[in-house]
């Protein structure tokens, strides 16, 4: 099997878990916060190289240090989730690029963690992803309607008297496996453009949870494949390319929102 069959495959993978783990980081307004977990996995993967470790072993400890600090910083008067993850998107990303200034010899550089390259993965970065989605399957198997009770209705949720923290605990948890399984293919910055572009833009095309996490999915890999056969075809950067297409793909699905709304109208 060539390299390309195996990024074929790589880009499939976190496509679908980018989809369906986006689903819910979309209706609960958490795209901020996967923003700032790209970002600050950076420090994460440099120490990680520094230690001759494999670098999404760093990225994982780096975001769950990055949990942590929101949920304090979040707890803080009157400060808020949002200003906390920007807090942290800059602080995190800046504290990696002054480790890997100070370490110039790491086989890891700025530019290939935060644009990923997909055409260069592994099959370690394969089973990775795919062991990431079975995981995040099972977990919705199990946990999916409670995820959609929460995030649709909180405050029934908690009068249902359940344990909304759990669940927000969990997306979180889902949110920091699909960010460490896209770094290899499309990299830090352009990872979010395959948790929130495919379902953002099934969100304007049905109203339904459960159309969401069926469509969301099929629109990441859509956009996955797309970009990298552009990619291939003009020779240009593989996670720029699945970025703009999974872009491309909301901007269509606005389109049509709108078409539609104004036929009802």
């Amino acid at each position: 099997m060539s390299y390309f069959d195996r990024a074929l495959i790589v880009i499939t993978l976190v496509g679908a878990l980018s989809g369906l783990v986006g689903t819910f980081v979309v209706l609960r307004r958490r795209v901020l916060f996967a923003q700032a977990l790209t970002h600050a996995t950076f420090p994460g993967a440099v120490l990680a190289a520094v230690a001759g470790v494999n670098v999404q072993i760093g990225a994982a400890v780096a975001s769950l240090i990055l949990v942590g600090g929101l949920a304090l910083i979040g707890k803080m008067r009157r400060q808020g989730a949002q200003a906390a993850s920007g807090v942290m998107l800059t602080a995190g990303f800046a504290f990696g690029v002054v480790l890997q200034a100070l370490n110039p010899n790491i086989p890891i550089h700025v530019d290939s963690f935060l644009f990923g390259s997909v055409l260069a993965s592994s099959w370690t970065d394969a089973l990775f992803a795919g062991a990431a989605l079975v995981v995040t399957v099972l977990v919705l198997i199990f946990a999916g309607k409670q995820l959609i009770f929460a995030v649709f209705d909180p405050r029934g949720y908690r009068a249902a008297g359940f344990n909304e923290t759990a669940m927000d605990a969990l997306l979180l948890l889902l949110t920091t496996l699909t960010v460490i399984a896209a770094l290899p293919a499309v990299g830090a910055i352009l990872a979010i453009s395959l948790i929130a572009a495919p379902p953002a833009a099934a969100r304007l095309l049905t109203a339904k949870a459960t159309t969401m996490l069926f469509l969301a999915p099929t629109l990441g890999v859509a956009a996955g494949l797309i970009g990298l056969l552009i990619s291939r075809t003009w020779a240009v950067s593989a996670g720029a390319s699945v970025a703009l297409v999974a872009a491309g793909i909301f901007v269509i699905a606005l389109g049509i929102s709108r078409v539609r709304s104004g036929a009802r109208a």
